[in-house]
């Protein structure tokens, strides 16, 4: 799974990689590749890290349910991609070529298997 992670404008997240956001084409463009690859299986982009609701449970077992954004947090999670590929220096590829690699980060992780 590549989860592509962007960065809250005018945070200073450890100097990432571009203040700039990729564009619907470049994404589409990349969404296409990956389809012609064979190696397409699912994705997604998701709503606006100001739209986010956090919920955890406390010992007790009461739930606290707290609306985003979330000051703590200088990234978030734009979306992701779940690929098929052969081992991880592929995965590694396709995660270089994505436009979120570029103006943020694209964050490598196998799915458990049970």
């Amino acid at each position: 799974m590549l989860l592509i992670m962007g960065f809250r404008k005018g945070e200073d997240m450890l100097q990432p990689p571009s203040s700039g956001a990729p564009s619907v084409e470049e994404f589409m463009q990349y969404q296409q590749e990956l389809g012609q690859a064979g190696v397409h299986v699912d994705s997604a982009v998701l709503h606006s890290f100001e739209d986010a609701t956090q919920v955890q449970v406390n010992d007790a077992g009461e739930r606290l349910v707290t609306n985003g954004p979330f000051a703590e947090s200088r990234e978030y999670l734009g979306g992701y991609q779940i690929i098929d590929v052969p081992d991880l220096d592929a995965a590694l590829d396709w995660a270089a070529r994505c436009p979120g690699a570029k103006y943020g980060r694209v964050e490598v992780r196998p799915l458990a298997e049970f």
